[in-house]
């Protein structure tokens, strides 16, 4: 009589995925944020992998969640795992379609510096298939299906993921050159639209702080939610808009918008690209960083 007992199952993979998240982030809402689901969900998929190991992982606090030494004792072994099922599925992706690049940008990097750029890029590799997706979070190359990212990041980052600075980001008035010839003083904006970033609310105090600190403007004013809307709004003479360099400086070059004021203030992020692979991504993906690196703001 052959006997057929009961095999011991392995903990659901979304389980062990949310409990490396969490624990690595050190938040179920950054775990739900960074996998799409709740922080609920989180919650959840940590509480059945508990059952399943009969033991704490986290400990709960009003404040947030703080792991235990069970799950402290783990935590490097799931994030290596998961580093490497990441680099594998990427791998067949490569696999399956050599040829294709894809990118992650911040939407406005997408949409105003990147996209004018990829007609030449295209024609200097044209064998090469480039993908686009906006993002507003920066992904994790170790795990995304992602080639190349380019966001607005901190200039003291120094760890592996660093990348390569392409340029610096000032904050600076724009407007159409209509509006611009009537704008000899900041004072001025008194009597002007001044055009927001839902994203970017602080632009305007910022740049006030060092070029009329005892200036207070109207806090009224459109507010767009994609930073691209604002910019057009600004060349159409709808107001003033607080520019982000890397953003606006093609439209500075042609002269559908006009610098008025010369004071420029740094806002502590630059334009960073990273590539998968570090600082040995493959051939393709190695030339296409190269030109994007070349075309600087």
């Amino acid at each position: 009589m052959s006997l057929d007992p009961p095999r011991p199952r392995l903990p659901p993979l979304n389980a062990l995925r949310a409990f490396e998240a969490a624990a690595r982030l050190g938040s179920f809402k950054l775990a739900g944020e960074e996998l799409y689901v709740t922080s609920g969900a989180i919650a959840q998929h940590v509480k059945s992998l508990e059952s399943w190991t009969a033991g704490e992982l986290f400990r709960r606090h009003p404040q947030g969640v703080e792991l235990t030494e069970l799950g402290r004792s783990v935590l490097p072994a799931f994030t290596a795992a998961f580093d490497r099922l990441g680099a594998a599925a990427h791998q067949l992706s490569v696999s399956a379609a050599p040829q294709e690049i894809r990118i992650a940008a911040l939407p406005s990097i997408a949409q105003l510096w990147l996209s004018p750029r990829l007609p030449a890029i295209r024609h200097t590799l044209p064998e090469v298939q480039i993908s686009v997706t906006a993002l507003e979070q920066p992904p994790n190359l170790k795990r995304d299906l992602f080639d190349i990212s380019l966001f607005f990041a901190s200039r003291e980052a120094q760890d592996d993921r660093a990348g390569t600075i392409i340029c610096e980001d000032e904050l600076l008035p724009v407007c159409a050159p209509e509006i611009a010839q009537h704008l000899a003083l900041p004072e001025h904006l008194r009597d002007c639209t001044l055009l927001r970033d839902s994203q970017w609310r602080d632009d305007w105090p910022r740049w006030l702080s060092i070029a009329a600190p005892d200036l207070t403007l109207n806090e009224g004013g459109p507010v767009h939610s994609l930073y691209s809307l604002a910019v057009e709004d600004a060349r159409s003479g709808g107001g003033v808009l607080i520019g982000h360099s890397a953003l606006v400086q093609a439209f500075l070059d042609d002269g559908s918008l006009i610098a008025p004021f010369p004071e420029r203030l740094h806002s502590g992020q630059v334009l960073r690209l990273r590539s998968r692979g570090g600082a040995q991504p493959r051939g393709e993906v190695q030339e296409l960083a190269e030109l994007l690196v070349q075309g600087t703001c």
